[in-house]
């Protein structure tokens, strides 16, 4: 039995196209409120994205969208509130600077409750920026470029989940700003030898469809069924719901309070939160004398897609599962179009590392920016439900 510091640790290892993922400075988003001729627009909440705002006419407004650093992944998340002393229409473009719009634009009256802006009410402003119409007054108008989730949502979400007396909150860790690292274990009697899946998400802080499939995963999983109780007796699932909760509640677009992109730290684990949350699965698994079989990551791109890996020369634990899974998964699903991109090992990245790490199968999960949440919904629990029949052989 391995019982030394050192052997449960994560191990380091050289990948075929490795990244530099040593900590970069990052621009510090001043938390304000603007107030311009009785228009009135705030970065003040967890999650927001608002580096400046400026007037450029009677009607026409201009809010300024910076990276935290560069280079980044050109996906420009953008978070803030509105109001105004009086009803007024304004127009509202959304400078990026730096890369092209890719999120449409979502409102809220309270900041939890989302619907996307009227298409009439869009249009692109040049090759790269955004014009928005919107109408204001005094009560908030919250913008964003998704619903924003922010760590305290996700705290409060992890509560709620262990009112179930099958899963249990750890708080293993802290993130390069001191907050928390949160884990979920799932399952039910006693943890040692059994097969664990490993669930991630949120290692880029925009992407938030992402987050809303690992829910109602989870909710399939929890369920009242013979198959879910089943699964959580003979199964360990490990579930890391927010690996980056510095880069989500400070808006950034893509990394984490170090600068850099945690989904390509699975090699030397620079940075403090993919040291720890690698280290941590490592941990439980060689404690419990288990075989970590499966790792799903996720994330959320332009369409619905599952980045795997290449199996020919190098056959994970399960051989032929993902296969087996996207199959049940389409069977389930008739008409929902999803496409599989199956390379060899590469990047360092999570899905390649669940593979390096422990032979295990590791999935890159993506929900598509603009995916319907009933889509969302029946994705999340139908790819639950089809991974537990194929594990439990059914």
């Amino acid at each position: 039995m391995l019982n030394t510091a050192y052997a449960w640790q994560a191990t380091s290892r050289d990948f075929p196209q490795p990244e530099d993922t040593r900590s970069r400075p990052v621009l510090q988003q001043t938390r304000r409120a603007w107030q311009i001729d009785g228009v009135f627009a705030s970065n003040r909440f967890p999650g927001a994205r608002l580096n400046d705002f400026r007037k450029l006419n009677d009607s026409t407004y201009r809010a300024v969208i910076l990276p935290e650093n560069k280079p980044v992944n050109k996906s420009p998340w953008y978070a803030f509130k509105l109001w105004s002393a009086k009803k007024r229409s304004i127009r509202l473009i959304l400078d990026y600077d730096y890369g092209d719009h890719r999120y449409f634009p979502k409102i809220s009256q309270n900041g939890k409750d989302w619907a996307p802006l009227d298409s009439a009410r869009f249009s692109m402003y040049g090759k790269q920026d955004a014009l928005l119409l919107l109408d204001l007054g005094p009560d908030t108008l919250w913008l964003a470029a998704q619903p924003v989730v922010a760590s305290g949502d996700v705290a409060d979400w992890c509560v709620r989940q262990c009112q179930h007396p099958d899963v249990r909150q750890e708080i293993f860790g802290k993130s390069r700003l001191g907050r928390p690292l949160r884990m979920l274990e799932v399952g039910a009697g006693p943890a040692r030898q059994k097969q664990v899946v490993t669930l991630l998400c949120r290692q880029h802080p925009p992407e938030v469809t992402g987050w809303f499939a690992l829910q109602h995963f989870m909710d399939e999983l929890l369920s009242d069924t013979e198959l879910a109780h089943a699964f959580r007796q003979q199964y360990r699932v490990l579930v890391f719901p927010l690996i980056n909760p510095d880069g989500v509640d400070l808006g950034f677009w893509r990394h984490n309070a170090g600068g850099v992109d945690l989904n390509r730290d699975w090699a030397y684990y620079r940075q403090p939160e993919t040291r720890q949350v690698a280290d941590k699965i490592v941990r439980e698994v060689q404690k419990h004398q288990s075989t970590l079989v499966l790792g799903l990551d996720f994330h959320s791109t332009f369409e619905d897609i599952f980045y795997t890996g290449d199996e020919t020369d190098n056959p994970p634990i399960l051989p032929g599962f993902k296969d087996a899974w996207l199959a049940g998964m389409k069977t389930a699903l008739p008409g929902f179009e999803f496409e599989e991109d199956a390379a060899a090992e590469g990047k360092p990245v999570s899905k390649s590392w669940f593979l390096a790490q422990f032979d295990a199968t590791g999935i890159t999960y993506e929900i598509g920016d603009n995916t319907s949440p009933d889509m969302i919904q029946q994705k999340g629990q139908v790819s639950a439900r089809v991974m537990m029949e194929l594990l439990l052989g059914r």
